[in-house]
Parts: C-alpha cells; sequence; structure tokens
C-alpha cells in the first residue's frame, strides 16, 4: 500500500470508531466527496487537511501520518536514543540487545526514517561487536533503500570498512568507487573525504600502492579547500598510511601528527581513541628507540578503549600493539600477555590479528628455547590465514612467518610460508 492508502486506511477507520459519516467528517470546510478520495487513497491531503482531519477526529496528527500515536512516537525516539547512547559508552552488548528490541517493535513499520535509523545503528553495533557478517546484509538492505544523501554515504562508507575488515578487497573497492562516481564525482563534503578514506585503505589492502598514493595527494587538496576539521582529519590520517606504506616513515608521523592534533581538539573520544593507536603504532615500528614511551602510552590506551565504544577488533589490535612493544623491550611475560587477550577478541580464524598474535607468542617462545610451543603457534598461523583472500597485509603476516619458521630451523615449512606470500602478493 502506498503512503496516501495508509493515511485514508486510519482516516477511515478512526472516522469509523467515532461514529461519523464521511457528510459529517467533512462539514463545513471540505466536501464529502473529497474526504471520500482520502479515504480511498486517490487524493493525498495537504497537512493543513490533515491537521484539520486530526482535531475533527480527536486523534494526534502523528497517528494519521505514521499509524502511531505521539505518545508510542515519543517512546520509540527515545528507546533509540538509549540504543545508541549504550554504543557510544562501548556497551556493545547492550546496544545489540536494544536495537533488535526497538526493530521487533511494530510501531516502527510505519517510520521509514525511524527504521532505517535503527537498522542502520544495528549494524554499527554488529561492527563494533566484530559480527561483520550480521552487519553487512543490513548495510545491502539499506543500500538499497530511499535514503538520504548524507545517509547513502554513511552506509556505503561503513560497508565499505566491513568488507575491507572481512578481507573482501574486491566488494570493498566496488562500494567506494560505486559511491564516489568515478567522472561524474559529486562536490566534495566531509562525509565523501571519509568514504573516499575508506576507500583509499581498502586500496592500500589489497597493495594497489600507486592508485593509493595518487588518490591521496587528491584528498589532501579537497580537505585544504574544504578547510573543515573532519576532512582534514581523515585526508590526512589515510596520507599518513600511504606515506608509511610506501616507506616514507616521517612524512607519515607529520601527517599522522597533524591529523591527531585536530583530533583531539574536535574528535569523538572514540574516534581519538584508535587514532592514538594508529599513531603509537607508527612510532613504534619508524622509530624504535621510542618504544619504551610509545609501550607506556599503549598501556594507557588499553585503559581509553575500554572506556569508550570502539570495536571489539580495536581492542584486540591495541592488545596485540602493546605485546609487541612488550616483546621488543624484552617483557616478555607481559607480551605473552597481551597477545592471548588480544587473540581471545578476535573472531576464531579468518583475520590478520589472530595470525599475528600467534606469530608473536611463536617467536616469544622460540627466544626462550621452548621450540616446540613456538613451532605450534607458528604452525597456527596458517589456520588463520588460509580462509583469507590474499592481501597486502596477508602477504606481509606469511613472510614474517616464514622468516620465524626458518629460524626454528623448518626449511621446508619455510619455503612453503614464503611460496604462500609471494602469492599473495601476485608474484
Amino acid at each position: 500500500m502506498t503512503t496516501s492508502d495508509l493515511v485514508g486506511l486510519r482516516i477511515k477507520t478512526v472516522r469509523r470508531q467515532r461514529g461519523l459519516s464521511q457528510a459529517q467528517l467533512a462539514h463545513p470546510e471540505l466536501s464529502d466527496s473529497y474526504v471520500s478520495l482520502i479515504e480511498s487513497g486517490k487524493r493525498t491531503p495537504t497537512p493543513a487537511v490533515l491537521e484539520l482531519l486530526a482535531q475533527k477526529l480527536d486523534c494526534s496528527l502523528s497517528y494519521l501520518i505514521n499509524g502511531v500515536t505521539a505518545e508510542q512516537m515519543e517512546d520509540i525516539e527515545l528507546a533509540l536514543g538509549y540504543a545508541r547512547l549504550a554504543l557510544e559508552n562501548g556497551e556493545v552488548a547492550e546496544a545489540r540487545t536494544r536495537f533488535r528490541e526497538l526493530l521487533a517493535n511494530s510501531n516502527l513499520t510505519g517510520l521509514p526514517t525511524l527504521r532505517q535509523d535503527t537498522e542502520f545503528g544495528l549494524a554499527l553495533a554488529h561492527e563494533a561487536a566484530g559480527a561483520l557478517d550480521e552487519a553487512i546484509p543490513i548495510l545491502l538492505k539499506l543500500r538499497d533503500e530511499e535514503l538520504s544523501a548524507e545517509r547513502r554515504i554513511e552506509v556505503a562508507m561503513v560497508l565499505c570498512r566491513a568488507y575491507r575488515d572481512s578481507e573482501r578487497l574486491t566488494e570493498a573497492v566496488a562500494v567506494g568507487e560505486q559511491m564516489l562516481g568515478g567522472s561524474a564525482r559529486l562536490p566534495w563534503t566531509d562525509p565523501l573525504v571519509e568514504l573516499a578514506a575508506t576507500l583509499l585503505s581498502a586500496y592500500m589492502h589489497r597493495g594497489d600502492l600507486l592508485r593509493a598514493r595518487q588518490f591521496s595527494a587528491e584528498l589532501l587538496n579537497a580537505a585544504d579547500a574544504l578547510g573543515t576539521p573532519r576532512s582534514i582529519v581523515a585526508a590526512n590520517w589515510i596520507a599518513s598510511n600511504v606515506a608509511y606504506n610506501t616507506g616514507h616513515n616521517e612524512e607519515a608521523l607529520s601527517f599522522a601528527e597533524r591529523a591527531m592534533a585536530v583530533q583531539l581538539e574536535h574528535g569523538h573520544p572514540r574516534s581519538v581513541a584508535r587514532m592514538r593507536l594508529a599513531l603509537l603504532q607508527q612510532r613504534l615500528k619508524a622509530r624504535p628507540a621510542e618504544a619504551t614511551t610509545v609501550r607506556d602510552e599503549l598501556r594507557a590506551t588499553v585503559a581509553e578503549f575500554e572506556q569508550t565504544s570502539t570495536s571489539t577488533i580495536d581492542k584486540a589490535r591495541v592488545h596485540v600493539e602493546l605485546a609487541y612493544a612488550e616483546y621488543m623491550l624484552d617483557d616478555l611475560d607481559k607480551a605473552v600477555e597481551h597477545a592471548k587477550i588480544g587473540r581471545g577478541l578476535v573472531p576464531e580464524y579468518g583475520h590478520v590479528l589472530g595470525a599475528e598474535a600467534n606469530l608473536l607468542l611463536g617467536r616469544v617462545y622460540g627466544s626462550v628455547g621452548r621450540s616446540a610451543e613456538a613451532a605450534g603457534h607458528v604452525a597456527s598461523v596458517r589456520d588463520w590465514l588460509t580462509p583469507l583472500p590474499d592481501s597486502r597485509r596477508s602477504a606481509s603476516t606469511w613472510l614474517a612467518t616464514a622468516e620465524t619458521i626458518e629460524e626454528l630451523g623448518d626449511a621446508e615449512g619455510a619455503v612453503e610460508a614464503y611460496r604462500r606470500a609471494l602469492a599473495c602478493a601476485g608474484l
């Protein structure tokens, strides 16, 4: 049924409940034939006529338009607010429950915008929990619906990110490129710059560094032209990642520090926490001499992540990165502790982080002569990496695995891992 059909049906239902004829409802402002046309869905009443009919029927305008009373609408909006607040506060399980309960509310059926808001919120909650296979179908459904321009970009960005984090890189790139529109690209806005930055990260994941480098320069120019905090943060942060992945470490840190300065002043705590972690990752790799300082800041970041609505994968990432810092500083017990915590937060198999955690555990145990345990952890890296599609990040992890296997004296296993690294790199 169309919106006009539904509005007409509600008017007819309430009129009959009130014991009125069409002529009685119409008199004196309207004709009874006009009321008949409205009730049959053949005419769409103007806002002024709808307000008049609501007064004469002694019901809320909200009910005639949406099929819910003003009180029911208020309850739905309040429930949606609580669900969003739970997600913002990092209470991901509660957020998922609240969004699901709200979607089960039959009153939401006639409220397409609020339903879309609720479904999008549930997709974000699934993503925060690491349940990307549950988030993606919701986002695909929303993408096919009539959405506002900004919501359409938001949905595309989260879908691109979910595909990227699922290592479904071809789909991630397709979503981003389709939204950006090629030669018919929309004028740059904050949401579009953020979507483009997500697409750029997918380019890097699949090893398309030349395209990433070119597109990064274009985004920096777009952000400078816009001059808004959101666009400056997004463009400089992705430029930092591109520079780092193309071997320009100091340039990468310069871009990252500019992005962080703006984020600290204008950003949401969750965004600040995630950016702080990524900046510390870069510093640890680019400036090993600062390992002690970075390690201490990573320890503080663990607590920061627990207090914000960062995803389960993000929480896993901070523990694995802290494990690397502890390993570099020879605190092997702490390295093992955080590597195991990080691995435990990652969905079983099918994620590079789980492979990286096991690889680090293999190195730790190998460094203290516990060869059997080291070999067991390194062997399990294969279980984590094998389900994943070929990507630059997988290639890097396979290469590190090969080197570790070689150090443990398994020449045949090392050769196989080197071959997998080459295959992931497209060689």
